[in-house]
């Protein structure tokens, strides 16, 4: 495969990286494409940097291994890293999310037995839940992560408590890759999980699409690339340099479907995602109105830390009473959303920036969220949890 960063542009003097040699943790997922196809096509020493790739298989083992330094950065669930931030479920940690990695790419899969009962969505499923009551056992990834946050969030607008005290939901933290199989063991009513492993699920015919993310959320933050804030303090060159080197690696993703399916060739390996080619190329190449494809840069939209994709995460870690109180909404992501360095490494790979670091979006029950008011959005909905249960994960 030809390097499309055959010409270098190392940082030299007082840019050049404190640190060359990165640690990288990743995920088996389609959307660890970024980090892969860096090192794999030379993005990283176009910038002078090299990754070093450590395949992770939880996210509990991610964030110990990011948390403790044995990780310099990783590919890391949005809402892990606020949940990190406000020390929901373990002690808190300044966490840094340094770009987004890309958009859209979950999905929400419900089991054959609940699609042999006619469901196929969230009203289908509520009406089913009120005929045949038991306790319904749903998983997600991790308790403050993204799959967590879009899988109670389908519920509720479903009117589906995920928490109710009745407890006639259930959700249980499940690893991506086992989700299929304990969908098909009979384990689980159904998931929220990344690509490829809902698809999986869908393709296997262990399972059925209830709800893509991107129909919950249309064009959601996906993975961020998170790191400590004190790492990003003393090495702000390395930082800048991994964030243009994974710039470049996103805008040639979207370059062209030639690009994606060369992408699912090496993702395919087993030192990577390790799953079938046509499962790889049905996530990154094929165009499905079911599965708003992932996204990974979008002319630089994809790729921005908006501060508003930060505060969404925190509005509904406090409704779903994983904070006991309002936050400092845009004070956190401030703190947290590195906009300042992210700018630098935009102008380094001549990408292009947006003009404010706020955006709108329209979700699935046509709640507007654009970051303008997070206290009284927390607080609007009629479905909440209060009073939380101890987190572990």
């Amino acid at each position: 495969m030809s390097s499309p960063a055959a010409n270098g542009v190392h940082s030299t003097g007082s840019d050049r990286p404190e640190k060359t040699e990165l640690r990288i943790g990743f995920m088996p997922l389609a959307d660890c494409a970024p980090l892969v196809m860096a090192s794999v096509l030379g993005f990283d020493d176009k910038y002078g940097i090299k990754l070093v790739l450590e395949k992770q298989h939880s996210w509990s083992a991610m964030r110990d291994r990011l948390t403790s330094g044995e990780l310099d950065a990783a590919q890391a669930l949005y809402g892990l890293l606020y949940g990190l931030q406000m020390g929901i479920g373990s002690g808190a940690h300044d966490m840094a999310v340094l770009m987004n990695l890309n958009q859209n790419g979950q999905a929400i899969v419900l089991s054959r037995a609940i699609a042999a009962a006619g469901v196929r969505d969230g009203a289908q499923l509520a009406a089913l839940m009120r005929e045949q009551p038991r306790r319904y056992t749903f998983g997600h990834t991790f308790p403050t992560g993204n799959h967590a946050m879009w899988l109670c969030y389908w519920l509720a607008a479903a009117g589906i408590d995920p928490l109710a005290p009745t407890r006639q939901t259930r959700l249980v933290t499940v690893p991506p890759g086992q989700m299929a199989s304990n969908l098909e063991a009979g384990h689980m009513d159904g998931f929220c999980a990344g690509e490829p492993w809902s698809r999986r699920a869908v393709m296997e015919a262990s399972g059925v699409l209830a709800a893509s993310s991107g129909q919950v959320w249309p064009d959601h933050p996906g993975k961020a690339l998170g790191a400590r804030q004190d790492f990003v303090a003393r090495h702000p060159n390395s930082c800048r340099a991994l964030v243009a080197a994974l710039l470049d690696t996103a805008r040639w993703l979207d370059a062209s479907p030639t690009n994606r399916e060369a992408a699912a060739e090496v993702l395919a390996s087993p030192a990577y995602v390790h799953a079938d080619i046509d499962l790889l190329r049905s996530c990154l190449v094929a165009r499905r109105t079911d599965f708003p494809g992932l996204r990974f840069f979008g002319d630089g939209e994809a790729t921005f830390p908006w501060l508003s994709d930060g505060m969404w995460f925190l509005t509904q870690q406090r409704r779903w009473g994983l904070l006991r109180a309002d936050p400092d909404y845009l004070g956190v992501a401030r703190r947290v959303n590195q906009v300042a360095l992210y700018r630098e490494a935009a102008l380094l790979a001549g990408v292009d920036l947006p003009g404010a670091e706020l955006r709108s979006s329209t979700l699935m029950d046509g709640r507007v969220w654009d970051g303008s008011d997070p206290v009284g959005y927390a607080a609007s909905f009629e479905i909440h949890q209060r009073d939380p249960e101890p987190l572990s994960a």
